[in-house]
Formats: structure tokens, C-alpha cells, sequence
């Protein structure tokens, strides 16, 4: 409970007033008690009367989990247990600093009204994973009178876990994409293409005459055609850079997170093809690493290591990441690395392992771009200072794309996608990795 502004303001002209009569008129301060026992009386009166913390009742709902980088919705809702509400009611509710990227609260707009009941919503955007508590809820209002603002804590302790966004995989969205490689036209394509042996039909006019099994057909005396399909059972490793330019914020969400929505996409899209999925994350020095298993059993287990990495600022050792991660494989695999660099003098220790790797591996390399650095390419007021970010920005974009035609050079497909995109553009690159089959 504190006083308002109209009680200071009341008790501050009673205090001007009690000193000018004592230095006016010496020996009869006694005359204001009356002015100062009414507004005691009077402050006593608003509080007997005002709506008490015991007398509402409180319900809070929200979400146990929720995506990161979305937003989960907060409801809150107030009735009271006799009478009506305050006509001012405002609530607060106690964050933890990492949940909401720095916020300690969340204020819920205030109501006007003078009802038996009144519900509050808000929307919480989820910047951080992890686990968090939301400890408190605070609630204001206006005493009767208006010479208070009552203030009521309420515990909460509500838990909420922030785990990396499965939302492409809920929707169908990869389950659709994917489709292409069993049932539809790719699927077709796929097994007249690929090397491993499917069935054998009867040739009839409009196939392909090198498809024909000279010998079985022979032995069966009527042309066979040998049909193949895509080879299943690839291994493909997951390598996530979780070094000090991967917790950049991109968007809402740090590059590290948008790279490890995207590596779930992938793991559940390769589950549908497959293939055995693996993961292996690094900065400073080697971290998680989880051989390939099938990928409809890894989705499971890499969502739950993806939710538990740390964000930790070290600086990206591509040397010992990358030559630590070759003597972990065993056999050929698609090695798809999250990663970025600053500049191509930063990006040379990278490129050159990448370049070891390439010679034993089929690569994908995929990286961010930056929509800060196209909004500086045309300032829209052209003073000296935005021209020369202008300058900056075009020199870097410049030199990215020459590391990315470097790594090409090398065998390396190369994946510098935006943020809202890299979801989709990476399943793509692997349907067209599949068909061509290139593993």
C-alpha cells in the first residue's frame, strides 16, 4: 500500500499550512488539528471501505511449454468474492530475465470497471530455451477514495519450458515435401535413377531400353526391365556451431536456435526417406556428439539435447571442432554445418577444414544472412555516415559471397538463406541431394 498523488498533495498543503500559522500567528497551531484529524479520519474511512487483497480471488493460466520464438498466451482472471471490484485494477507479472530477452515483467493493461469479475490477457514472446518460473503476480488498485493504491502479491511458481520450434513439423509442412520422394512424380524418377534395386516389371514401349535385364530376360523369355530407387540408410550428421556469431539475434530468435529448428526439420524429414541421423555441436571445443540412428528415433533424443544446449559466447574453434568431428566418422555421410563467419580473413581456418572434410564427405554448408546489412545497402537519407555503412555493408556482403564461392569450388553446397526461409530451402537441398544421390 502507498499513498497517491492526491493524498501528498492534500498532506503537503496541510504542511504549508500548519507552518505559515505557526510563523504567523505564534501559539496557535492548534487550529489546523482539526484539517489534519479530517484527512486521518477521512484516510481511514477510504481504507475500512476499499476492496481488500482477501476479498478477490485469482486464477492464472498459462502454458507448461511453449516454441521458442513464438509467443504463448498469459490469462488472468479476477473475480470477487462479495461485492464488486475497484474501479482501477492493473496487474504485473514477475518474469525471469532470460525468458523474455532482458524483461522482468509483464504488464497487463489496466481496467476500468466496477464488476463482479473481469479477465486479462497478454502475449508473452518466448526469446530464450530452457526452463523457467514465473514466480509472482502483483495486482494494483485505488482505494475508494482514491488516497491509496493498494498493492497484493500472489504467488505463482508456474513453470513453463521453452523448447526448440517443432512448428514445420507439426503442421505436415516437411511431411508434404517429402511425400515427393515415396509417392508422387519423384518417387517415379527416383527408381529409374537410383542404384539400389527395387523389383523388375515387363518392358513396355516408352521405357528406357538400357533398363532392360538382358540375362533374366533371357531366362524368362520376354523383355524385363530392372528398376531401381533411390538408396535408403545414408547417414547424415548434424553440426551445429554454437560459437559467439551464432548467438546473434536475428529476428527475435538467435542464429543457434533458427539452426536447430531447421536440423529438427531435417531429422524428421530424413526419419520419412529413411536415413540415420546424428548430431555434433561445437565452439571453443568439441561438445555433444550422438552417433546416427534411424531418424524417427533421433528426433526424440535430439530435441531433447537441442533444448538443453547452453548459450555460450566462446569463440568457434573450426579446427578442432571440425577435425574432431572426422575422427568420430566412419563411413561417408551428409554432413549439413550450421555455422557462420564474420569476413573471409575470419572464415580461412574454416573453409581449409571444411576442404579436408569435403574430400571423404558430401557437405552442406548453411549459413544466415544478415537483413540488417541489405537494409544499409540503400540509405534512405543520404548523408556521409550512411554512405559509408552503405560502403561497409556492400565490402561485406562481398566478401561472403566470395567464401561461399571458395567453399563451392570445393564440392561444398552452399545454403546462405534468410532467416523466415531456412526451414524449407534446407529440405529442398536435401530432396535434391536424394534424387540426384550424391551421399
Amino acid at each position: 500500500m502507498r499513498p497517491t498523488n492526491l493524498l501528498l498533495a492534500l498532506a503537503g498543503c496541510l504542511a504549508v499550512a500548519t507552518i505559515l500559522v505557526h510563523v504567523w500567528v505564534t501559539g496557535l497551531v492548534w487550529l489546523t488539528l482539526p484539517a489534519w484529524s479530517a484527512l486521518t479520519f477521512a484516510a481511514v474511512v477510504d481504507l475500512l471501505f476499499s476492496v481488500r487483497a482477501g476479498q478477490m480471488e485469482v486464477d492464472v493460466e498459462m502454458p507448461g511449454k511453449g516454441f521458442v520464438g513464438q509467443s504463448v498466451t498469459l490469462s488472468l482472471s479476477v473475480k470477487s468474492r462479495r461485492g464488486s471490484l475497484p474501479q482501477q485494477l492493473a496487474a504485473r507479472i514477475d518474469l525471469p530475465a532470460d525468458l523474455a530477452d532482458g524483461r522482468t515483467d509483464l504488464a497487463l493493461p489496466e481496467r476500468a470497471l466496477d464488476a463482479a469479475s473481469t479477465a486479462f490477457a497478454a502475449d508473452l514472446v518466448l526469446k530464450r530455451r530452457g526452463q523457467f518460473t514465473v514466480k509472482a503476480l502483483w495486482l494494483k488498485w485505488r482505494s475508494r477514495f482514491g488516497l491509496f493504491e493498494i498493492i497484493s502479491v500472489t504467488p505463482l511458481n508456474r513453470d513453463i519450458a521453452v523448447v526448440p520450434d517443432i512448428s514445420p513439423v507439426l503442421s505436415g509442412a516437411i511431411r508434404s515435401q517429402i511425400l515427393l520422394l515415396e509417392n508422387g512424380q519423384k518417387d517415379v524418377w527416383l527408381r529409374g535413377e537410383g542404384s539400389e534395386f527395387h523389383q523388375l516389371r515387363e518392358f513396355v514401349p516408352g521405357m528406357d531400353s538400357r533398363s532392360i535385364d538382358w540375362k533374366r530376360s533371357a531366362r524368362m523369355g520376354d523383355l524385363v526391365v530392372r528398376e531401381t530407387r533411390a538408396e535408403r540408410n545414408h547417414q547424415i550428421i548434424l553440426c551445429l556451431d554454437r560459437g559467439r556469431l551464432m548467438m546473434e539475434d536475428i529476428g527475435g530468435m538467435t542464429r543457434l536456435d533458427r539452426a536447430i529448428g531447421a536440423a529438427l526439420s531435417l531429422c524428421w524429414a530424413a526419419g520419412y526417406a529413411g536415413d540415420l541421423v546424428g548430431l555434433y555441436s561445437f565452439n571453443s571445443r568439441p561438445r555433444q556428439f550422438m552417433p546416427a540412428i534411424p531418424g524417427r528415433l533421433a528426433f526424440q533424443r535430439l530435441q531433447a539435447i537441442s533444448a538443453g544446449m547452453d548459450y555460450e559466447p566462446h569463440e568457434t574453434n573450426h579446427t578442432l571442432g571440425l577435425t574432431h568431428l572426422s575422427g568420430r566418422l566412419k563411413r561417408r555421410s551428409l554432413l549439413v554445418i550450421f555455422s557462420d563467419f564474420a569476413d573471409s580473413i575470419s572464415a580461412e581456418l574454416m573453409v581449409e577444414n571444411i576442404g579436408i572434410l569435403a574430400r571423404h564427405h558430401f557437405i552442406v554448408f548453411v549459413a544466415m544472412k544478415d537483413p540488417e546489412l541489405n537494409s544499409l545497402l540503400e540509405p534512405e537519407a543520404p548523408d556521409m555516415s550512411a554512405v559509408a555503412r552503405s560502403v561497409a555493408a556492400r565490402a561485406l556482403i562481398q566478401e561472403r559471397r566470395l567464401v561461399m564461392d571458395k567453399l563451392a569450388r570445393l564440392g561444398v553446397l552452399c545454403l546462405d538463406s534468410s532467416a523466415e526461409t531456412l526451414t524449407s530451402s534446407l529440405i529442398a537441398r536435401y530432396i535434391d541431394i536424394k534424387s540426384r544421390e550424391v551421399i
